[in-house]
């Protein structure tokens, strides 16, 4: 291991700490906590699952900040990133 490697490390962290700040800042602003942001997946997995086989331990699901509309702000935005293995068969 090489002294750089430890630089690039701390990089990281920063980076990891800097999102993880910025995730709980945009939850505080939308009066979202972790818990409803958990029943939110919770439930999109439900649904979904009743449609489609998902990739549950890749499955993403965040709310970020996008630019309004109108270009004269930020609002807050769901994101959901589901991978997808394969449809159901229609059983109707």
């Amino acid at each position: 291991m090489d002294i750089f490697s430890l630089f690039n490390r701390k990089k990281k962290s920063a980076s990891v700490a800097t999102e993880r700040l910025k995730l709980v800042l945009i939850h505080d602003r939308v009066n979202c906590s972790t818990q409803i942001l958990e029943m939110l997946k919770t439930d999109i997995i439900k649904v979904i699952s009743n449609y489609m086989d998902i990739d549950e331990e890749e499955l993403d699901i965040n709310i970020t900040q996008t630019e309004s509309d109108d270009k004269t702000g930020s609002v807050p935005m769901l994101y959901a990133n589901i991978p997808i293995k394969g449809m159901h068969k229609n059983q109707g």
